[in-house]
């Protein structure tokens, strides 16, 4: 694997849930984790609003916090590379929510020379609309998916009164929202003429 003007190929899986929710990615290989957590989040449509970690085999990053031990090591200075390559795996997880426990299983589908043209995170394709934030994790999300599928259920308009615009999967507005995480070109001075 080599990491210079390299990217790579994530597929990634919200983990307990049917219908099937997956996002197909290309990242460069040096982002940083605590980056990858931002494009995963525009990514899934998550709102980034809890905490998070990935799991390359045992070991954890994150956003190192006094209250939760020594273990968390600090996702902004470990680039995707750098964990892929010290942990030995190409696959990992990507914990969101740890009240509502949203795992994420990622696989490292293939290490490419990023292509002319392309700017970087790139999200291939999408299938699934993300789970309401909040709404009991996994398996609180298939309960509520049961109880919108019977409009019989006591709680069914309920439910579709929580939910109103759950059925609306826009991968364009996903594709929008990673394309706006692109880093712009830096300005470079301009010579004064003499």
């Amino acid at each position: 694997m080599t990491k210079a003007q390299s990217i790579a190929r994530l597929k990634v899986v919200l983990d307990n849930v049917k219908p099937t929710i997956m996002r197909r990615l290309e990242v460069p290989l040096t982002i940083k984790l605590n980056r990858l957590h931002t494009v995963l989040q525009s990514a899934m449509g998550w709102t980034d609003s809890h905490l998070w970690e990935f799991y390359f085999s045992s070991v954890r990053f994150g956003i190192p916090d006094p209250d939760a031990g020594p273990d968390v090591h600090d996702a902004r200075k470990v680039s995707l590379f750098e964990a892929l390559e010290d942990c030995g795996t190409k696959s990992f997880k990507y914990m969101y929510d740890f009240g509502d426990g949203w795992e994420h299983s990622i696989k490292l589908e293939a290490v490419e020379p990023a292509m002319l043209g392309i700017d970087y995170p790139f999200l291939i394709n999408a299938t699934g609309a993300c789970p309401p934030e909040d709404c009991g994790g996994p398996w609180g999300y298939m309960e509520a998916l049961q109880i919108l599928a019977d409009p019989k259920h006591a709680r069914h308009q309920e439910m579709k009164e929580w939910w109103p615009s759950y059925h609306k999967f826009d991968p364009q507005d996903l594709i929008q929202r990673v394309e706006s995480l692109v880093p712009s070109p830096k300005k470079r001075p301009t010579k004064k003429a003499i």
